[in-house]
């Protein structure tokens, strides 16, 4: 395997997270603005990170499927817990997810233990999960990118971003086509985040440790390469 494939898949995967990471932090300045401004910090405050909710949608409107607040409990005055999280249809206008957070509901979402909220909250650092099935809302694999929010060491929740596996895959279509052999950007529990071969699909596990492995900066990501298995021309 040359270097050069595998510096290229690096590089692009890089290009691509950093993109959702800055869209991610102008939506970070905007509730630290809000709550800074706020004389109590309310539910109806988060109307004013909207706007940056709706750039980052329109921005990446063909990458990114979802994306918003999560507010960590006790933060708001009038609400324990919120999301303001707005979904991005193809073709129409942003949706408002609204999920039950009544804990005394058996539907009661309690987002507080979802690896994308608990590990930003505990590390203070930025955080991917995924590829995982969302079956509590599009059914399909997802990757979730989250960043922490704070102000004066006080956590407020978390910012983030969901974008499919299959538009990831997509948008590295390029780089892994161009390999003569397999290349493969896994997590950290070997699930594929995206390959060029046909034989591991999204979400899969690797059958087998790989010999050749490439951790990733500012990622939980590595790349992964195989020998004596031929790529294929497209994804």
């Amino acid at each position: 395997m040359s270097d050069r494939h595998v510096d290229q898949v690096a590089d692009r995967v890089h290009t691509i997270v950093a993109d959702i990471f800055d869209s991610l932090d102008r939506i970070l300045g905007s509730v630290v603005a809000c709550y800074r401004a706020s004389g109590s910090f309310a539910c109806a405050d988060l109307a004013g990170v909207r706007p940056e909710i709706f750039a980052c949608l329109s921005r990446a409107h063909d990458v990114v499927a979802g994306a918003g607040v999560i507010v960590a409990p006790g933060v708001l005055a009038d609400r324990r817990r919120w999301l303001e999280w707005w979904q991005a249809p193809p073709e129409q206008d942003p949706i408002f997810l609204d999920v039950d957070l009544d804990p005394e509901s058996l539907d009661f979402y309690d987002y507080t233990h979802a690896e994308w909220f608990a590990v930003p909250e505990h590390t203070r650092r930025r955080h991917i999960v995924g590829p995982y099935v969302d079956y509590g809302g599009t059914d399909t694999y997802m990757l979730t990118f989250t960043a922490p929010a704070e102000v004066n060491g006080r956590f407020l929740g978390v910012v983030g971003a969901d974008v499919r596996a299959a538009t990831f895959e997509a948008l590295l279509l390029g780089v892994l086509a161009a390999s003569p052999t397999t290349i493969t950007l896994v997590n950290g529990e070997d699930r594929v985040v995206a390959t060029n071969s046909p034989r591991l699909p999204a979400g899969s596990l690797l059958p087998q440790p790989a010999p050749h492995r490439l951790p990733l900066t500012g990622s939980p990501w590595s790349i992964v390469t195989t020998t004596g298995d031929r790529a294929i021309s497209t994804l």
